[in-house]
């Protein structure tokens, strides 16, 4: 099973500069994608090197392959890193990029059609348990996130013994709760011991078609019935990290906002 790498990086300058570099290095990421904001935020796991980053993070890199070795003009431009690795199957990584193509350039009609929970949406006082609550609400229907698709890079730590429970909330997500609304697990991998944040059992980045999807997904009740039933039970602590993925190869490096 191949080793991947998922590093957050906090830069010194300018984003299109540094990818301007990182597509002429021996590096060739899975994932690039600029950081949007936190959806969860880690209650106790890595809070302080994940949350009190200054300057805040600025980019998310997937590739595959051991920690990331910085050429000396790529590691000119990081202020700070933070990485961990993950096994994710070959099957997963070898047809990855021609699938992840495909999920980010979605024509209109081509996603699913909302299902109707947004107009009554199911509210909360708090999205850390990854329901809908004012503040996430406002911040999607001001438009200040992105237009387009949105990757949301997922850390999982479970409690003991309640992994299986977790796989029952995946199993409802794929089959129905989340795909009926765009949702796709595209990268899961457990994390590999010896980094410095492996206190993490699992990473997942899941696909949506865009934030009032996403957004959908939260505000109904089947979702949040499997969320209280199987994940929230589950998990010792987690973390959400809304992305929008960048297009090395073309002209314009600008994430999709």
């Amino acid at each position: 099973m191949p080793v991947c790498t998922v590093t957050l990086l906090a830069l010194k300058g300018d984003i299109a500069d540094f990818l301007d570099v990182l597509k002429h290095s021996p590096i060739k990421p899975l994932v690039t994608a600029r950081v949007i904001r936190w959806i969860v935020k880690p209650t106790t796991l890595c809070k302080e090197s994940l949350l009190d980053q200054q300057p805040p993070w600025d980019l998310l890199i997937i590739h595959e392959g051991t920690q990331s070795t910085w050429s000396e003009n790529l590691a000119a431009m990081i202020q700070n890193t933070c990485s961990v690795q993950t096994g994710i199957p070959t099957n997963i990584t070898s047809s990855f990029a021609s699938i992840n193509a495909r999920l980010l350039h979605r024509n209109r009609s081509e996603m699913p059609a909302l299902t109707g929970a947004l107009p009554n949406p199911r509210k909360a006082s708090s999205a850390q348990s990854l329901e809908l609550d004012d503040e996430l609400h406002q911040w999607i229907l001001s438009g200040a996130g992105p237009k387009g698709a949105v990757s949301m890079l997922n850390l999982l730590a479970f409690k003991p013994g309640k992994q299986s429970q977790y796989l029952k909330y995946g199993q409802a997500f794929a089959e129905s709760v989340g795909s009926k609304r765009g949702g796709l697990a595209k990268l899961v991998g457990k994390i590999i011991p010896g980094t410095c944040t492996d206190v993490w059992d699992e990473m997942a980045l899941a696909h949506y078609p865009d934030l009032e999807h996403f957004a959908e997904m939260l505000a109904s009740k089947d979702y949040q019935a499997a969320n209280h039933e199987w994940r929230l039970p589950s998990l010792e602590d987690t973390c959400i990290l809304c992305t929008s993925e960048l297009d090395l190869q073309g002209t314009n490096q600008k994430a999709r906002l």
